[in-house]
């Protein structure tokens, strides 16, 4: 091989290894996706202080459909818009309703689901001895009734502008989860607690709690983005698209919102 040969054969193999560094240092663009870490069934953290819910893996599934990663953070939840306008996280998703005054904010998805609020009231004792409500859906908001909801939900706001604007006497207290709600019911520190209809199923299960109505609000939620992010939007709208029109989307909703 003469000289020329040689520093052709040099040059050549030169690149093919550029070529390969580049192609094995490539990576697939990473979005953060701040949650509710106490919002089961769609986002929470589990026993092994992992992110799961039906919103995490449905944020998953878009990414590895579409070609991304994702980070899943926890943020709390009155502080979650302002997280995501600042970039501090690129997308919310995590059962957030869509509502004209969000919706100034940030862009939405598509909606994916639709819900009502629950009003969920302690177990006690009735004249058996079995266990009752201790108020129906009517006596539990009735007027000096204190009633737990999370602070920033729609659940505060529906409260407050259609029963205390209103002049119904009642005393709203605020949690920064409605885990926290549930709890301070249970010890009879509130006599109700507002919640939305699938977490509060979550809630009630395997205690002394229970639905006793719900108040038809048909909610719908949808994942958020900052205001022009339309890349990433457009990323969430044809990944969600995809998975409803595949047999894995059914398979979600009967693991954490009908079966689960």
């Amino acid at each position: 091989m003469n000289f020329r040969n040689v520093l052709l054969f040099v040059i050549t193999c030169g690149l093919v290894m550029g070529i390969a560094v580049v192609s094995f240092g490539a990576q697939k663009p990473m979005y953060t996706d701040g949650i509710d870490a106490a919002f089961p069934p769609f986002s929470y953290i589990d026993k092994n202080g992992d992110p799961t819910g039906f919103d995490v893996e449905v944020i998953k599934w878009i990414g590895r459909e579409m070609g991304f990663d994702v980070k899943i953070v926890p943020v709390d939840w009155d502080a979650i818009i302002p997280t995501l306008k600042v970039g501090n996280i690129d997308l919310i998703a995590s059962g957030m309703t869509i509502n004209p005054k969000r919706e100034k904010q940030v862009d939405f998805t598509t909606p994916y689901w639709k819900i009502n609020l629950a009003v969920v009231v302690r177990e006690v004792a009735g004249e058996d001895g079995a266990q009752v409500p201790q108020y129906n859906v009517f006596s539990a908001v009735a007027p000096g009734r204190t009633i737990g909801v999370q602070r920033g939900t729609t659940a505060q706001t529906w409260l407050q502008e259609n029963l205390i604007d209103k002049g119904v006497d009642i005393k709203l207290k605020l949690y920064d989860n409605f885990l926290l709600a549930i709890e301070d019911l249970l010890i009879g520190r509130i006599d109700c607690a507002v919640i939305d209809g699938p977490t509060a199923q979550s809630a009630v299960a395997d205690r002394k709690a229970t639905i006793v109505g719900t108040i038809n609000t048909g909610e719908i939620y949808g994942y958020a983005v900052r205001k022009g992010d339309t890349k990433l939007l457009n990323l969430l709208n044809e990944g969600l698209k995809r998975l409803q029109a595949s047999p894995e989307w059914e398979k979600l909703v009967n693991k954490w919102l009908i079966g689960g």
